[in-house]
């Protein structure tokens, strides 16, 4: 049992749009990334994914429903299947919480965004 401690974690790493995973339970990994400017618009055919922030604010686009803000303490379930872009403005600092082998793309491949292995803290 190794405990995170998360201002140390993230800033361990500068990069932007891609997530590092600091622990998993249950199958789920917890992520943490630092996030600006706009994402793809993509989904995840087989997982949920919950997206917390805890510095910053960051704003989830969806085509089909209101786009929903979220603050520092504040966080948000994409149900499987749901088109979803990512958006801050600002630099913001997240978790996210998803099964381990979640793509951070889900069903897109982008050149520049798509992580095609995993990453740990350091």
């Amino acid at each position: 049992m190794e405990k995170v401690n998360l201002t140390e974690a993230f800033a361990s790493f500068d990069e932007q749009w891609s997530p590092r995973v600091a622990a998993e339970l249950n199958g789920q990994a917890v992520k943490l990334a630092k996030v600006e400017g706009e994402f793809v618009w993509h989904h995840h055919d087989e997982a949920d994914e919950l997206f917390l922030v805890r510095s910053g604010e960051l704003t989830i686009e969806f085509r089909d429903e209101p786009d929903v803000t979220l603050g520092e303490g504040e966080l948000l379930v994409v149900p499987r299947g749901v088109d979803h872009r990512p958006v801050a403005d600002e630099e913001a600092e997240i978790l996210l919480f998803e099964p381990g082998e979640t793509r951070n793309t889900g069903d897109v491949e982008d050149a520049e965004l798509t992580q095609s292995e995993r990453q740990e803290l350091s």
